[in-house]
């Protein structure tokens, strides 16, 4: 019995291995300035990595690159250029495969000085991300933004997480930015906007999941500044209309310095939330799990610590249960990737 156990143990120990990889740094030569980076898993076991790319936040030369790691394989492809406009900088490039096979590529183009001159521009790829479409002016608004993965909600329907930031200042989202969403039609083929999610300093950046049919939950960026005298929570909402409408943003009881959440829907049902658990500082990164929709979140692991921002998480899950989540490290000059199981955050009991 005693070797039985201490084979348990040692299975226990062997299953749980939380890996990290240093994926691209100032050595690819698309810029210094790497960020933010997305993850997308493809129906044929190969990775998607985007982000966008230049000498800097506000350069002019901005592009979106794309990477590939293909199925069973080890080495990311040399990042290539996706999307650039020819008079505009771009950013915030996001790849995701609808239910029908296609491949969309959400991204950004600047029209002026800041991110609230920004639109929201389009490419769709029909062979998995190896060519693409033209570009497209997905919505006309200025200051509307993308930053997460939509989701495919049990209606049908699709679900893509957009902003509109407002103001004129880079290092302060105004209070009257919003959160909302376009809701995709199979049968119409429009995107439409939902209703706002307004809350008394603003927000930005949600990130949503499904609990049951029509009824959601979107986790929010926190609006305001990014100062030490800031303070402020990660911001919560929910539709009970399948996303068409949502409540009032209230604070949570999770700090956020003023930087993107990701929320997801494990395969288990458990929601896995990835966020800096403090005020001011992009420092550590934290993954959390919640059993019970988002009402509590008693498990959670650091898979990043130290200074230089550990910022803008995004995560997927695939069929063979990991969860690869990106970030960007080192003053955004540095992509990594960690990879976990939900048993290997403490305290998680098998299902």
């Amino acid at each position: 019995m005693r070797g039985l156990h201490l084979l348990a143990v040692l299975g226990l120990a062997l299953r749980a291995e939380v890996v990290t990889e240093r994926i691209f740094g100032p050595e690819i030569k698309t810029g210094p300035y790497k960020h933010p980076a997305s993850i997308c898993a493809l129906d044929n076991g190969d990775l998607l990595l985007t982000y966008y790319g230049g000498e800097g936040e506000y350069a002019n030369s901005t592009a979106v690159f794309l990477s590939r790691l293909k199925a069973g394989t080890r080495a990311w492809s040399a990042p290539r250029i996706v999307a650039q406009d020819p008079l505009r900088p771009a950013g915030n490039g996001v790849a995701w495969q609808s239910p029908d096979g296609l491949v969309w590529l959400f991204y950004v183009i600047r029209f002026g000085d800041t991110w609230s001159n920004s639109r929201i521009a389009v490419k769709i790829s029909a062979d998995r991300g190896e060519t693409w479409s033209d570009s497209s002016l997905l919505r006309l608004e200025e200051g509307w933004m993308v930053r997460g993965k939509p989701i495919a909600l049990k209606s049908g329907e699709w679900l893509l997480p957009v902003y509109h930031e407002t103001g004129a200042d880079r290092e302060r989202v105004g209070p009257d930015t919003t959160s909302l969403f376009l809701r995709y039609s199979v049968k119409t083929k429009q995107w439409e906007p939902t209703r706002r999610i307004r809350s008394k300093n603003g927000n930005l950046q949600p990130s949503p999941v499904e609990l049951e049919p029509g009824h959601l939950l979107a986790y929010c960026r926190r609006g305001g500044g990014y100062g030490p005298e800031e303070r402020g929570f990660i911001v919560a909402s929910e539709s009970r209309d399948g996303g068409r409408t949502w409540s009032q943003g209230q604070d949570t009881e999770l700090p956020n310095p003023n930087s993107a959440v990701e929320l997801i829907r494990l395969l288990s049902g458990r929601l896995l939330l990835v966020y800096n658990p403090s005020m001011s500082e992009r420092a550590p990164l934290t993954v959390a799990l919640s059993e019970d929709g988002g009402k509590s979140w008693p498990r959670s692991l650091d898979v990043a610590k130290g200074p230089g921002g550990l910022a803008y998480p995004s995560a997927v899950q695939t069929r063979d249960g990991k969860i690869h989540v990106v970030y960007t490290s080192d003053e955004r000059r540095v992509i990594r990737r960690t990879i976990l199981r939900e048993d290997d955050i403490p305290g998680v009991r098998p299902r």
